[in-house]
């Protein structure tokens, strides 16, 4: 199901493309015979297929347009762009991140892309498979990484070591301790990062916008409400441990309330629970706001690169 305020042609796209992405994806894999390159090639596709969609009627020959748009994409010579790693200040302690740039002088638009609450290095799966996609079609994309974790794993503790201490208290004794970090030493770390961002000649500093995954979904709606982002994307913030941390409800439900930026919130079908999205993207028309919300067939995965892709163009003429 799809709530939302913004452009019907989209939503009639999606309706009448979607079903015909594991086909086309297939058959790029056929032609490729590589996973990366074949995503990639019904990346542009779909691209293509969105841009002219008001000039042919894809219910009748969908299936066979696609296909045929398929082939006018060449396929990636090209290597991906390697990130480079930089370091920012965040108050009084230093934190690193990877940077990964499209090709020329900019400015581009930017996506500041917040982890989840996986341990170690484990969040650099989700940059390595994100930042190439966003920068070969133009987008800056950082992640950085707050403390605690991966490269800023020596500025301060692991939050998930945190919590699982306040846990011997209670329940809600480690709710609490979730809200006050994401609410304060992350999300300050987050807009340290979008600070240094906006001082960046090859970014756009009025286009940028902000995702992130389960603990990083939660830091994105929380961003989107004191970051000035163009839009926001949740992927399952909180969707783990929603029923039994309603301070994490009544937080996030403040934020998207009191929140500017156009804001997206999808799930796999498979989540744990999927009121976030629903009770998040309630407040947000009880508010008039701007937003989407997608239930994404299981087989989609959270850090879904097609997914992202998608979103991002449909909210990059917003930004």
């Amino acid at each position: 199901m799809v709530v939302s305020t913004g452009d019907l042609q989209l939503d009639s796209f999606e309706e009448l493309a979607m079903p015909l992405f594991d086909h086309l994806y297939n058959f790029a894999h056929w032609l490729t015979q590589n996973r990366d390159e074949a995503e990639d090639l019904v990346q542009e596709t779909y691209a293509k297929a969105l841009k002219g969609f008001s000039s042919f009627q894809l219910a009748s020959k969908g299936g066979a347009l696609l296909s045929f748009l398929l082939f006018l994409v060449p396929l990636s010579s090209a290597a991906s762009p390697e990130p480079e790693v930089i370091s920012f200040r965040s108050g009084e302690i230093t934190l690193q991140g990877t940077l990964y740039k499209p090709e020329g002088k900019g400015p581009f638009p930017a996506v500041l892309y917040n982890h989840g609450s996986a341990p170690g290095m484990l969040s650099k799966q989700a940059f390595e498979a994100l930042g190439p996609v966003f920068a070969r079609h133009g987008w800056v994309f950082f992640g950085p990484y707050r403390r605690g974790q991966g490269l800023s794993a020596s500025a301060g503790r692991y939050i998930g070591d945190e919590i699982a201490e306040a846990k011997k208290g209670g329940m809600n004794a480690g709710a609490a301790t979730m809200v006050r970090l994401l609410e304060t030493d992350h999300l300050n770390d987050q807009l340290a990062a979008l600070a240094w961002l906006r001082t960046q000649s090859l970014v756009s500093r009025d286009s940028i916008a902000v995702a992130g995954n389960s603990f990083g979904g939660i830091e994105a709606v929380l961003g989107a409400e004191r970051g000035s982002y163009c839009a926001a994307v949740d992927s399952a913030g909180d969707a783990q441990s929603w029923e039994d941390a309603p301070e994490v409800q009544a937080l996030m439900t403040r934020a998207v309330g009191n929140s500017r930026a156009p804001t997206f919130f999808f799930q796999a079908e498979n989540e744990y629970v999927l009121s976030p999205s629903r009770t998040l993207s309630a407040a947000m028309k009880d508010a008039g706001k701007e937003f989407e919300i997608k239930n994404l067939p299981s087989v989609w995965r959270v850090h879904s690169r097609w997914a992202y892709f998608w979103l991002l163009r449909k909210f990059s003429l917003g930004c």
